[in-house]
């Protein structure tokens, strides 16, 4: 079964948020619109960035690491995640955590069966790990001042203020966004940067 929702408006934002979101968890769980803590969130976020990394149970102490909480704490909110479906425990030497479908779902993501299409470099240097999931543009009427806020699937901990981020291009308007990390939205997992510069070379050639 291949039910993928990837309805986009045309800015790049997702349509619709917590509603309709019943993609490839085929049994009617009704926790379509789960209310999760941003220390939860940001828990659960890394857990799925982590997961995704390694393609095999996570250890508390290595979410613990990356929110920068003490193991206790994180193990204390794994229980109430399991409690919510979001997480399942997996034991022995290798165990740890896995999220399930259901967490895709509240943290408001698809499982990636492939790469996203948008490149994205840090420092110069192409990123594989992260895919974009969302570009939001704001400030466009200023754009002396314009900003770009970029959601990722992937962790954000190596991400620092000043580092030149570059987006793109994007697979329709071959948008290229270049740009300076002006700050992080770890619960969100999104970087929001400075554009120095925005390159459409799908367009007419300004030269």
């Amino acid at each position: 079964m291949n039910a993928r929702s990837s309805e986009r408006s045309p800015t790049g934002t997702v349509a619709g948020t917590t509603a309709g979101f019943k993609k490839y968890n085929p049994e009617p769980s009704g926790m379509s619109s789960i209310e999760l803590t941003p220390s939860q969130k940001n828990i659960l976020q890394e857990l799925v960035n982590l997961y995704r990394e390694s393609e095999s149970a996570v250890k508390g102490e290595d979410i613990a690491d990356k929110v920068d909480r003490n193991p206790g704490t994180i193990r204390n909110q794994m229980q109430s995640l399991k409690a919510l479906q979001l997480v399942e425990g997996v034991p022995g030497p290798k165990g740890g955590y896995k999220p399930t479908a259901t967490a895709y779902d509240a943290l408001q993501i698809q499982e990636m069966d492939q790469a996203a299409d948008v490149p994205l470099a840090h420092n110069g240097e192409p990123v594989p790990s992260a895919n974009v999931e969302e570009i939001n543009l704001t400030s466009v009427h200023h754009p002396e001042e314009c900003r770009a806020e970029i959601q990722l699937q992937g962790s954000i901990a190596d991400f620092h203020e000043g580092d030149t981020i570059t987006v793109g291009p994007t697979p329709l308007s071959k948008l290229q966004i270049i740009g300076e990390l002006e700050g992080k939205d770890d619960t969100n997992n999104v970087l929001i940067m400075t554009i120095d510069d925005m390159r459409a070379p799908a367009g007419e050639p300004e030269h």
